[in-house]
């Protein structure tokens, strides 16, 4: 009895070593990892300044960092701590009739790499995550994704790999397990969500703050009456061009005018001078037109209630139910 007692024990202590062992090797590969912090702050102020000008982040990864990169994905459209706006950010593997029907028809190899040309932009973001930094569908998004002029991150296991030499920047996790590599991974994600958030507080987020091109700057310029040729000759020709349309709820702005063309507004109410459009066309909330006509909702409306009713004279049809 008192050796099975003891086996017992032996095994227990067994399973405890082990686990022990996972949470030792887990808290060295952290001591390391901590060395990462100025990058992983350097990417979240990098994407608060991209995606708050209008870019988008694509994000993609095999099994365990598939879910690493949705989790990424969901901090950015909903949010990380605090309320504030959304930003687009995509996980590319979570489309599973596109995944399934790429690879069906183009190979694995071109899963992310074919997603990526559908929705990349130049000045997008690509962050690819890989425990190993080999994975071959990974390595052509990156690919693809610099032929499009997108930038390319990448999280990864230990140095050097094949991913981080094909990416413009990557964070390398020095751990000899997946599992350690994949749960750094996510302490990853949350501390750029940390910084990405720190970044959008402080206004990093906002749109004439990116450096995104002389398009941009223009705007931006316009918007602050700054800038050569000055904001204040385009301010003025909006000024003029509003004048000269209608609200939103079809009614004439503040200048009186209503429109080019006098159309309709959005409700379909008829222009200033009691028209109902330039052609007499019927607004689009089925009010009649200057021809008497009744508009396009009228007309549903009209169909939809003789929908069903039998012609003069006809023996009524059955309703359900009765026989």
């Amino acid at each position: 009895m008192k050796s099975r007692t003891k086996a017992v024990t032996d095994t227990a202590h067994g399973s405890t070593a082990t686990a022990t062992t996972h949470c030792d090797d887990l808290a060295k590969a952290l001591e390391a990892f901590r060395d990462h912090g100025p990058l992983i702050e350097r990417w979240g102020t990098e994407l608060a300044r991209r995606l708050g000008a209008g870019a988008r982040l694509l994000v993609a990864g095999n099994g365990g960092s598939a879910a690493q990169a949705q989790h990424l994905t969901a901090e950015l459209v909903g949010r990380y701590r605090d309320d504030r706006p959304p930003f687009s950010a995509v996980a590319l593997h979570a489309d599973t009739s596109s995944t399934t029907a790429i690879a069906n028809d183009y190979g694995v190899q071109e899963v992310f790499a074919r997603q990526t040309a559908a929705h990349g932009r130049p000045g997008d973001v690509l962050l690819l995550l890989s425990t190993s930094g080999a994975s071959a569908n990974l390595l052509a998004a990156a690919d693809r994704a610099h032929r499009l002029g997108m930038t390319v991150w990448a999280l990864t296991g230990r140095a050097p790999n094949p991913l981080q030499l094909g990416a413009d920047d990557a964070l390398c996790v020095d751990a000899p397990l997946g599992a350690t590599v994949q749960e750094l991974h996510l302490v990853a994600v949350h501390m750029l969500c940390e910084a990405f958030d720190q970044a959008v507080d402080r206004g990093e987020a906002d749109h004439w703050t990116a450096d995104t091109g002389a398009d941009d700057r223009a705007d931006a310029d316009a918007d602050t009456g700054d800038g050569p040729g000055g904001g204040g000759e385009r301010r003025a020709e909006a000024e003029r061009v509003a004048r000269g349309r209608r609200g939103l709820d079809g009614r004439p702005d503040a200048g009186g005018g209503s429109g080019a063309g006098v159309r309709p507004g959005v409700d379909g109410r008829p222009s200033a001078d009691g028209g109902s459009g330039a052609d007499g066309r019927p607004g689009v909330d089925g009010r009649p037109g200057a021809d008497g006509k009744p508009g396009v909702v009228g007309r549903l409306v009209g169909r939809a209630r003789t929908v069903g009713r039998a012609a003069p004279g006809a023996p009524a049809a059955p309703r359900k139910g009765h026989t």
